[in-house]
C-alpha cells in the first residue's frame, strides 16, 4: 500500500513553513529532498568509516572500499546492467555526458561527422557537443518536435546517415514531461550501426530502467534527483564501448603504470574515475536506491502519473492557462503560463504562498525558441507529493491571476 503520510515523515523538510505557510515543494525536477536514512547513512560513514578507498591496506580504507563497491553493485542492479565494470561514478548527468562527448569525439569522430540530439534537450546534452563542434568540427543536428511536445520520430531516418556517429537523447523532457520512445530510437539507430546515449536524469527517479532491454550503449543519471546526495551521478556504458574509449581525465586511481616513457590505464570502470571519488556520496546514492526499491519504483510511477494527470485536469479549468507539453506519454512535469503574466512574477508570488516551483528557461533555451516563449513556470512531482498540494498550487495560481 502506498502510504503517503508515512512516506512524508521520512522527509522532515516537508513539514517546515515558508513565509508562515506550509511548504509545498514542487521543484523536484531540479532536485529532490532527501530521506532521513540517506542523511543518516552518510553521517554514519563520515563518523565511523571515513578513509580513502581502494588504496589503503588498513581496516577503515578496506571498509570504505567495500561500501563504495557495494554501491556500484546496487546501481548495476537498479538499471540491470550486465556487469559492475559498466558502472562509472561521475559528479552527475552533466559530467557523464561531457565524458562521452569528449572521449567519443576524440576517438570515434572526425570533422564533418554528426551527432543527433533533439529540440527538447537540456543544455547538458547540447553544449558538450557544441564544444566538440568548435574543437573538432563535428556537426550537431536536432530532431524536431510537434506542437504537443512529442519527437517527430517518423523523420529520424532522415538524420541517421553515414555521417551520423552517435545519437544522444533525453528519456524524459525536463520541461515538457514527454516520455520519449527511446527504445524505438535505439532500434532505429542500431540498424545503421549508430550507438545511442540516453539522458535518464528525469526518468531514473520515476520509472523502471532496464539498460539491457533498452539496448542503449550509454545512459546517465544524477543522484540528487532521486533522493540521493548532490555531486554524484552514474554513467552506464556497454563494456565493449568503454573499452574502446580513451580516458576523460588523468591522475590517480585511473592508472595501471606510470613512467616517463608512457602510462597504461587501469581496468574498467576505474579508467574513467580519476582522483578520489565521493565515496560518501556513493553510499548515500546506494541508500537512496534502497529507499526507492523499498517503496517500489512501479508504485512510485503510478502515484506520480496520477498526480500529473490530476494536475493537468485542474489546470485546464483555469482561465488563460497555457500548457506546454501534452504528449500522450507524459510524467511528473507540468509547465505552464497564465495569460500574459510573466513566469518570474507568477513564481515569485507563488513562493510567498509557500509554493516552490521553478521559473525560467529550465536550461532548455532552444526549446523555448521552438515554443516562441522566454520561459515557463514548472511544477514537478516526486514520490512524496499529494493531491492536496496540487489543490494548493491551483488555488495559488488563481489568486495570483486575480492580482493581475
Amino acid at each position: 500500500m502506498y502510504d503517503i503520510n508515512k512516506i512524508r515523515e521520512d522527509f522532515p523538510i516537508l513539514s517546515r513553513q515558508v513565509y508562515g505557510k506550509p511548504l509545498v515543494y514542487l521543484d523536484n525536477a531540479a532536485t529532490t529532498q532527501k530521506p532521513l536514512r540517506v542523511l543518516d547513512a552518510m553521517r554514519e560513514e563520515y563518523l565511523n568509516v571515513n578513509a580513502n578507498v581502494h588504496r589503503g591496506v588498513h581496516y577503515l580504507s578496506q571498509q570504505a572500499t567495500d561500501l563504495h563497491e557495494a554501491a556500484r553493485e546496487k546501481v548495476r542492479a537498479f538499471i540491470n546492467a550486465q556487469k559492475t565494470e559498466e558502472i562509472v561514478f561521475t559528479r552527475g548527468t552533466t559530467e557523464a555526458i561531457n565524458l562521452i562527448a569528449s572521449s567519443f569525439c576524440d576517438s570515434q569522430m572526425k570533422e564533418g561527422d554528426e551527432v543527433l540530439v533533439s529540440d527538447m534537450e537540456h543544455h547538458s546534452n547540447i553544449v558538450p557537443w557544441q564544444l566538440q563542434a568548435q574543437h573538432k568540427g563535428i556537426v550537431v543536428k536536432h530532431l524536431p518536435i510537434n506542437d504537443k511536445g512529442e519527437l517527430m520520430l517518423d523523420e529520424i531516418d532522415h538524420f541517421l546517415t553515414e555521417k551520423n556517429k552517435i545519437v544522444s537523447i533525453a528519456h524524459v523532457s525536463n520541461v515538457l514531461g514527454t516520455v520519449n520512445d527511446v527504445q524505438r530510437i535505439i532500434a532505429a539507430a542500431h540498424q545503421h550501426g549508430i550507438p545511442v546515449m540516453v539522458d535518464a536524469a528525469q526518468s531514473a527517479p520515476h520509472m523502471p530502467i532496464d539498460v539491457q532491454q533498452l539496448d542503449c550503449d550509454f545512459l546517465a543519471f544524477s543522484g540528487h534527483k532521486m533522493y540521493g546526495p548532490t555531486g554524484i551521478g552514474v554513467l552506464y556504458g556497454k563494456e565493449a564501448w568503454l573499452e574502446k574509449l580513451p580516458p576523460y581525465q588523468g591522475g590517480g586511481e585511473m592508472i595501471d603504470k606510470v613512467s616517463w616513457e608512457r602510462t597504461t590505464f587501469e581496468r574498467l570502470p576505474f579508467k574513467f574515475e580519476a582522483g578520489t571519488p565521493d565515496y560518501i556520496a556513493t553510499h548515500g546514492l546506494a541508500t537512496a536506491i534502497d529507499y526507492i526499491n523499498q517503496i517500489g519504483i512501479a508504485d512510485i510511477n503510478a502515484h506520480e502519473q496520477e498526480l500529473t494527470h490530476y494536475c493537468m485536469e485542474q489546470f485546464r479549468a483555469i482561465d488563460g492557462m497555457r500548457l506546454f507539453g501534452e504528449a500522450e506519454h507524459k510524467d511528473a512535469v507540468v509547465s505552464f503560463l497564465v495569460g500574459d503574466i510573466h513566469h518570474l512574477d507568477m513564481g515569485t508570488l507563488l513562493d510567498r504562498l509557500g509554493i516552490a516551483v521553478r521559473t525560467g528557461h529550465h536550461c532548455a533555451q532552444p526549446l523555448m525558441d521552438r515554443l516562441s516563449i522566454s520561459g515557463t513556470v514548472r511544477a514537478s512531482f516526486a514520490l512524496y507529493n499529494t493531491k492536496d498540494e496540487v489543490d494548493t498550487l491551483v488555488a495559488g495560481i488563481r489568486r495570483v491571476s486575480q492580482m493581475f
